[in-house]
C-alpha cells in the first residue's frame, strides 16, 4: 500500500463523516473524512501508510450501521476531459 487514503464502500445513505471518523479513529490519525452524499461510499485519510493498513486489515468486511463495508486503498482521481476543447463542430 502506498497511500494513506481509504476508499470506503457500501455505505447507509444515513451515515455522515463524524460517524466514520468516529469509527476508524481508533486505527490512528484520522487526518480527512469525506462522504459522497446519496452514493454509498466515502474517503478516509490517514496521517501514515501503516494507519490505513490497520484500520483496512480491521474493518474490511465488517459491519457498519447494518451494511458490510468494502475498504480498499483509494485510487487517485482521473482527470476529468474537457469536452469543448477536445470537440469542434463545424
Amino acid at each position: 500500500m502506498e497511500n494513506p487514503k481509504l476508499y470506503v464502500g457500501n455505505l447507509t445513505y444515513s451515515v455522515d463523516e463524524a460517524q466514520l471518523k468516529e469509527l476508524f479513529s481508533s486505527y490512528g490519525d484520522v487526518k480527512d473524512v469525506r462522504v459522497i452524499e446519496r452514493k454509498g461510499f466515502g474517503f478516509v485519510e490517514f496521517e501514515t501508510v501503516e494507519e490505513a493498513e490497520k484500520a483496512m486489515e480491521a474493518l474490511n468486511g465488517t459491519e457498519f450501521a447494518g451494511r458490510t463495508l468494502r475498504i480498499d486503498e483509494a485510487r487517485p482521481p482521473r482527470p476529468r476531459r474537457d469536452f469543448n476543447s477536445s470537440r469542434r463542430f463545424y
